[in-house]
């Protein structure tokens, strides 16, 4: 017990519990979308109890994944198609890519919504899910966003309590931290077009990611991941060009305010 808590697991424990808020910040911003799903007065339902519920699950594919990682990495079926399309696919590199797809057809989906539809108030009540649809969703996609944590953490650590450790202490500043990230997008509903845009840009990391592990060649060309510096970077940039263009629109409505006064 005592080498348990010695400083250099602690100082792992730290860094793991990072690892988990840095991966995490995708799977919030799903978790907030598919919240504002369901009911107004089950939103909070729906985002605390369907973390608590990936909590459970992501605890135990860290058990799966720790028991059995030769499995997930070891390749169940090839392709080759006259060299048009080759790919060697495990069962953590097809996860990875059907997440990806359905993260850009949920993300495409919902920004040619929004484009859609005349009524802005509309746009709630046309976009409703059961509470019950709603977790599914939520548990599905936080299983698929686990991947990466789970395997970076058991490169940084053998000790089993450690990982366990920093899920359950990042599912719980997540359940903190969601109601805020939810009441900023619903105060702020151009930020949620944003988010969609996020989430389209994580679509393509995990289909990237996939495609690599799946060791995928497109006519010769083989599939690259994007690096986790250039998605943030992608990110980085398109918040500012948001905050920007917003101080900008309200600039030109004060001076056109002030035209219109004079």
């Amino acid at each position: 017990m005592d080498m348990l808590f010695s400083l250099e697991n602690l100082f792992t424990l730290a860094m793991l519990v990072l690892l988990q808020a840095v991966l995490g910040f995708d799977n919030l911003l799903y978790i907030s979308i598919e919240a504002q799903r369901v009911a107004p007065d089950r939103q909070q339902f729906v985002r605390r109890i369907g973390i608590s519920l990936a909590i459970v699950f992501r605890l135990i594919l860290l058990f799966v994944v720790v028991g059995a990682i030769n499995a997930f990495q070891a390749p169940f079926v090839s392709v080759d198609l006259a060299g048009l399309f080759v790919g060697e696919f495990n069962i953590h590199a097809t996860i990875t890519l059907l997440g990806g797809v359905f993260i850009l057809y949920t993300a495409t989906a919902e920004i040619m919504h929004f484009l859609a539809v005349e009524d802005i108030g509309g746009v709630e009540h046309s976009r409703k899910r059961s509470v019950l649809w709603a977790l599914v969703w939520i548990v599905s996609m936080n299983l698929i966003f686990s991947f990466d944590s789970l395997l970076s953490a058991i490169a940084l650590t053998e000790v089993l309590p450690l990982m366990a450790a920093s899920i359950i202490i990042g599912g719980i500043l997540m359940i903190l931290v969601a109601d805020h990230v939810a009441a900023f997008l619903k105060k702020n509903r151009m930020y949620e077009v944003l988010g969609l845009f996020v989430l389209f840009i994580v679509g393509i990391l995990l289909v990237s990611e996939g495609g690599h592990l799946a060791r995928i060649h497109l006519f010769s060309y083989e599939v690259t991941p994007m690096s986790k510096t250039t998605f943030y970077f992608v990110i980085f940039v398109l918040v500012g060009v948001n905050v920007v263009q917003s101080r900008y629109r309200k600039k030109l409505q004060t001076i056109r305010a002030q035209e219109h006064g004079a």
